[in-house]
């Protein structure tokens, strides 16, 4: 069972203050939680050594998946197959943060793997800074976290020059290149989240601009803010099938200047190859005596309880519980019907005294470098609250 740790809440205004603004939730409920989910040292270790063997099962599993031009069962629009490829070929398409969403891991439940939020990962805002932030305004010790986000993703933008070396070459070899971050305008969380992500590229040493994404400018020559400055490195929390299917012109202009090697995008183009839930599937092909992977396939499942998700869609939307008997017991509506299915086996996340149940997820930037939990129902949609934790 969930333990937890009663907290005094931050005030909206000291929240906002940081930047914060999506504290409160359209039915006018606090989003984070004034609880932290109690997690033993043992307990994070296990965390992190599963995010650690998970990451690299998924780079066996995309490497399996080119190889057998697999991108169509994946879900993968045609248009960013070429842009895929090419950026696994090289190395310098680093791969700057993602997270991985886990059911189990408290009171010896065994870690299994939801699905992996590799391309534009939410609650990094509330990971690396704000249940931190708890701990101060509640006067505990700031070590009593695993959150070292902020640091790793800080190395991580180091290694876009050092690659798998040590970063501490960095100086050496680093020669003033610049990283244009983009949103979406009229998000706040996004804009919020994007500029988090400029600071620690700021901090790590680059020269850094934002533009929201309507007004960058891109030609086969490069990627441009508004004022026309070019860009090396272009950072668009926006999601990659977005832009296949969306804006297909932009698609096939981001891959003439990747061929043209004008500028390198950010997060990779593979990382489509991870965000796709049919990765799942492969996965449990590959790997089907793996402790951390639930069966997964592109047909329902036999005499099993399952979830029936789309394998591309967010928030938990366009997602059904499956009984054995194939009645439906839950489901969400959203705007993603139309992707391709996958079935994964059913697996109950852990629950606290009232029942409320909670989701785990754990950053991974080069390695596991955060915990952090989702609170809801057994489908966790865009009304979950954020939860952060304390290491007991």
């Amino acid at each position: 069972m969930i333990q937890l740790q009663n907290l005094q809440s931050i005030p909206d205004d000291k929240l906002e203050a940081l930047g914060f603004s999506w504290h409160t939730d359209s039915d006018a409920s606090k989003y984070v939680s004034d609880q932290l989910v109690k997690v033993t040292p043992q307990e994070a270790e296990a965390y992190y050594e599963a995010g650690n063997t998970l990451y690299d099962m998924y780079v066996q599993a995309a490497e399996h998946v080119i190889e057998n031009d697999l991108f169509f069962e994946l879900g993968i629009p045609f248009n960013l197959v070429d842009v895929i490829k090419k950026s696994w070929e090289n190395d310098v398409h680093w791969h700057i943060y993602g997270r991985f969403d886990l059911a189990g891991g408290i009171d010896g439940e065994p870690i299994k793997l939801i699905e992996f939020n590799a391309d534009t990962p939410t609650s990094l805002f509330e990971s690396a800074i704000l249940q931190w932030a708890l701990l101060v305004h509640n006067n505990m010790d700031e070590e009593r976290q695993f959150n070292t986000i902020y640091a790793s993703i800080q190395e991580n933008f180091k290694r876009l020059i050092t690659l798998f070396d040590d970063t501490s070459t960095f100086d050496e070899r680093y020669d003033g290149w610049k990283i244009l971050f983009s949103s979406i305008s009229n998000n706040d969380e996004e804009e919020v989240t994007t500029k988090l992500l400029q600071q620690i590229a700021t901090d790590a040493g680059f020269n850094t601009g934002f533009e929201y994404l309507e007004n960058t400018h891109f030609d086969e020559e490069g990627i441009y803010d508004a004022d026309e400055n070019n860009y090396e490195y272009w950072f668009k929390l926006y999601p990659w099938e977005d832009i296949a299917i969306d804006e297909p012109e932009l698609a096939t202009t981001l891959t003439s200047i990747m061929n043209k090697q004008k500028a390198i995008i950010l997060n990779p183009a593979y990382t489509l190859l991870f965000q796709s839930k049919g990765m799942l599937k492969i996965l449990s092909d590959l790997f089907p005596d793996s402790p951390y992977l639930l069966k997964t396939s592109f047909e329902p499942l036999a005499n099993t309880k399952q979830v029936e998700k789309t394998v591309f869609g967010r928030e938990g939307a366009n997602t059904k519980i499956i009984e054995k008997n194939g009645s439906c017991s839950a489901q969400t509506e959203g705007p993603y019907e139309n992707h391709k299915k996958i079935y994964q086996e059913f697996v109950e996340f852990p629950k606290d005294a009232q029942g409320a149940k909670y989701q785990a997820g754990l950053f991974f930037a080069y390695e596991s470098c955060g915990l952090s939990f989702r609170k809801g129902g057994d489908i966790l949609d865009n009304m979950s609250k954020f939860v952060g934790h304390l290491l007991t």
